[in-house]
């Protein structure tokens, strides 16, 4: 291992305790010790880090599992600084559940990493890019194959179609060939990239499950990806093909009425999804099979825009603003 001055800081954010509210985030810009590299890991120089809703609802103390205090973060594209030889000055990217949460994370100068986790990043991606990918695509990715994958003949219904996760999934749908609908609480167009059309509905004002079905001739929707939970389950349910599965990985309400009758009757299945139970090691292999599609341009990386790229100084706004249901991927640079 390459040791270098380990008593240089760099700029870090830091949670010592549940924030309130969106409007009294109580996280701080600390001046951190470089750390120091375990056995195994590799220390990295953080460029860019996606922020994530499941990093602000950390903040509030939604996160029950999360250690206090900690570096938040999730995400991050940058560059190997310390570590084997081989790896040193590697432009990485990638993203794992325990970063931020039960472990330092990304949203810092400096992060050390496990040397399993090390992916170099696609070389057409800038560093913004890259930094933007993680959560949202590992989780669209791991839900639909645990959904037993998509295929060209499968109906798609993407719950929170512009949400980050429902643009990952919608991209990961139509690039295998599946006719995708979106739904959103408000008539609106997909802002993101989809390999084919994709039709929106807007639950507010119509009925979603009657027009997947008219739609679909009849068939229902073969896979629904409910990136919300709760509001959308009683409509999900009935616009659900006879075996279709729908995965869940979020909610409002815990607790929902639920037609037990029509789920075995229709042979559906239910799909739980927990990206912070797949650590950053996972979520390597998740981009070694996503990082020939995003060089090839079949996925494209989310837009970035300099609006919604901030430093560390500014990280409450940055915090706020995805909860707030900002359009676009909000980035940090330490």
């Amino acid at each position: 291992m390459n040791i270098q001055n380990n008593k240089v800081a760099g700029e870090a954010l830091w949670v010592t305790e549940k924030s309130a509210d969106l409007d009294n985030l109580l996280i701080d810009v600390i001046e951190a010790e470089r750390p120091r590299p375990g056995p195994g890991q590799v220390l990295i120089e953080i460029r860019a880090a996606g922020v994530n809703p499941s990093d602000v609802k950390a903040s509030l103390g939604h996160m029950p599992h999360a250690i206090w205090p900690r570096v938040p973060g999730r995400d991050f594209s940058g560059v190997v600084v310390e570590g084997p030889s081989h790896l040193l000055g590697t432009e990485v990217w990638g993203g794992g559940g325990e970063l931020g949460i039960t472990q330092n994370g990304s949203h810092a100068r400096y992060m050390a990493l496990p040397q399993a986790a090390v992916r170099e990043k696609p070389a057409n991606f800038s560093f913004e890019e890259a930094g933007s990918i993680g959560v949202p695509f590992i989780t669209a990715f791991e839900g639909l194959q645990e959904a037993g994958g998509v295929q060209p003949w499968d109906n798609v219904l993407v719950c929170g179609a512009n949400g980050k996760v429902g643009q990952a999934a919608i991209q990961l749908a139509t690039m295998a060939g599946a006719n995708v609908f979106g739904v959103e609480y408000k008539p609106m167009e997909f802002l993101g990239h989809a390999s084919q059309p994709v039709e929106m509905f807007d639950s507010s004002s119509q009925d979603v499950a009657e027009l997947v079905r008219e739609k679909t001739g009849g068939r229902g929707a073969d896979i629904i990806f409910n990136t919300v939970g709760s509001p959308y389950f009683e409509m999900a349910n009935k616009a659900l093909a006879r075996q279709g599965r729908q995965i869940f990985i979020s909610t409002f309400d815990r607790a929902v009425d639920f037609d037990i009758f029509t789920f075995f009757r229709g042979r559906h299945k239910f799909i739980g999804v927990d990206t912070l139970a797949l650590d950053s090691v996972y979520g390597a292999r998740i981009f070694d099979m996503l990082k020939p599609k995003f060089e090839s341009g079949a996925l494209k990386p989310f837009p970035i825009t300099p609006e919604t790229v901030y430093g560390l100084a500014d990280a409450a706004k940055a915090y706020a603003s995805v909860l707030r249901s900002t359009p676009e991927r909000v980035i940090l640079k330490p």
